[in-house]
């Protein structure tokens, strides 16, 4: 089960934290991976390992920010693999502040990176898909965008539009064979969390019925889930990895 074997996969904002742990997982059943970020010294230790462990991948920096590198990003991964079956679109920025306070820069930036960067990736990847007659497109969403969460009202925002996007292009696709669906994290050990204090993980961790935070190689699964033949009757969905956090 879960076989990717001869699909292309390509992730955003694959250096660290959820992507790297997806690109690995995917890259682990067989597909040939294609990841990007910002970061070309990461992604080049990323293609590194996946390739040591005997699978293809490509290193693409890129912002999603930019149409222009978005655009350039896959005519690298095409040129490459001359096909493209799963889209994940992970890559994401926070910028932090209480809604009174919120700079329009800041705003604009997160939503810029989050929801409309994903949206420009779709329309690469449906140029695609749409001629094949199949894919896979799996958007990272957040328990936030669900239960919102006080200082992050342009990620929440951002998050929830991502799932109305889901939604959306899933109807728009249906008929081509092409699924759309989000996963939703909850509180995950990664980088970005790493810093918090002991005290406030603590506080975190008691609101998660599972009393812990879950790790990127979990939500990883789900994506893998998502992106496998298995799932070919599953679209516009939102799959909550959140320990119970909460229950939609």
């Amino acid at each position: 089960m879960f076989s990717l074997k001869e699909k292309v996969a390509f992730v955003t904002g694959a250096s660290q934290g959820i992507g790297r742990a997806t690109a690995l997982a995917l890259a682990g059943v067989g597909a040939k991976v294609g990841v990007a970020a910002r970061s070309a010294p990461r992604l080049s230790s990323l293609t590194s390992e996946i390739e040591a462990a005997g699978g293809e991948a490509l290193a693409i920096p890129m912002d999603v920010a930019d149409s222009g590198q978005i655009r350039n990003g896959f005519q690298q991964l095409l040129a490459k693999f001359g096909k493209l079956d799963i889209l994940v679109n992970n890559a994401a920025i926070t910028r932090d502040t209480l809604a009174l306070r919120m700079k329009l820069e800041d705003w604009e930036a997160v939503l810029r990176t989050n929801l409309t960067g994903a949206h420009l990736c779709i329309q690469q990847a449906l140029g695609v898909m749409l001629r094949q007659r199949s894919g896979r497109i799996i958007n990272l969403a957040s328990v936030v965008a669900e239960t919102g969460n006080a200082g992050q009202a342009n990620y929440v925002a951002s998050k929830a539009g991502l799932i109305g996007l889901t939604r959306a292009i899933a109807v728009e696709v249906a008929s081509r064979n092409i699924t759309v669906n989000a996963v939703a994290p909850g509180f995950i050990e990664t980088p970005m969390t790493d810093p918090l204090p002991v005290a406030l993980k603590d506080k975190m961790k008691s609101l998660i019925p599972l009393g812990r935070f879950g790790s990127d190689r979990e939500v990883a699964a789900a994506i893998v889930f998502l992106a496998s033949d298995e799932a070919a009757y599953i679209t516009g969905q939102v799959l909550g990895v959140n320990g119970g956090m909460h229950m939609g």
